[in-house]
């Protein structure tokens, strides 16, 4: 019998994990009567809200899946993995393959492709994805966003990493890349899941740029 204990940790990511509305709005600031820049919060907000689109549009079909095609947002990845034939789409052209309305089983199956190469990319990371010159501005922007948020996004990641952790021994413990730890001594498992009410794409593209991809897999995203 498998005794296995699994801990599973639900995070919401808008407003938790993550800072974006309230940086845009003003409204981080406010909470601080006065003592952070608003103006620069909102800057620092717009900044992110350029670099997930545009990364979102450039590397994971963004605009192609959800903007142009209507009910082609999915709760997570593998909704349609059931459509996917696994063909090789090392040399497959995503621009002339004819996908668009209506949402048939062909175009499912066209989706689902998409959807294997946005998994593919998450688990690569951005490191593999951005040039030298946008990982250096990634990084300027996630320092300065820490800075200015006393730490928040930094916190995330700490609190993220101690859930994965448990009360394990750390000497002890393997971790295993996108979120989920399994514990030698006991055989127990802690896995982190995001919900959000974002789109799927935006939401995934958040995790990478907020380097929370290493503690959130794709599969457990929602």
């Amino acid at each position: 019998m498998n005794n296995q204990i699994t801990n599973v940790y639900i995070w919401d990511m808008d407003e938790t994990l993550i800072l974006l509305k309230s940086l845009l709005n003003g409204s981080y600031a406010e909470a601080f009567a006065g003592l952070k820049d608003a103006q620069k919060g909102v800057e620092i907000g717009k900044m992110w809200e350029k670099h997930i689109l545009q990364i979102s549009d450039d590397f994971f079909f963004y605009e192609q899946v959800c903007l142009e095609i209507e009910n082609c947002n999915k709760p997570f990845l593998e909704a349609l993995s059931k459509y996917d034939d696994g063909q090789d789409l090392s040399d497959y052209d995503f621009n002339q393959d004819g996908f668009s309305p209506p949402h048939d089983d062909l175009n499912k199956r066209k989706l689902a492709y998409r959807h294997r190469i946005i998994a593919n990319k998450y688990k690569q990371g951005l490191h593999n994805i951005l040039d030298q010159e946008m990982m250096d501005v990634w990084d300027a922007l996630y320092k300065m966003t820490d800075e200015y948020t006393d730490g928040w996004l930094s916190s995330a990641r700490a609190l993220l990493e101690q859930c994965l952790a448990g009360n394990e021994d750390p000497t002890i413990c393997n971790t295993i890349a996108g979120g989920v730890v399994r514990s030698n001594a006991t055989g127990s498992r802690h896995i982190n899941v995001l919900v959000t009410s974002g789109s799927l794409i935006p939401s995934l593209v958040k995790c990478l740029l907020f380097r929370l991809d290493n503690l959130i897999s794709h599969e457990n995203g929602e």
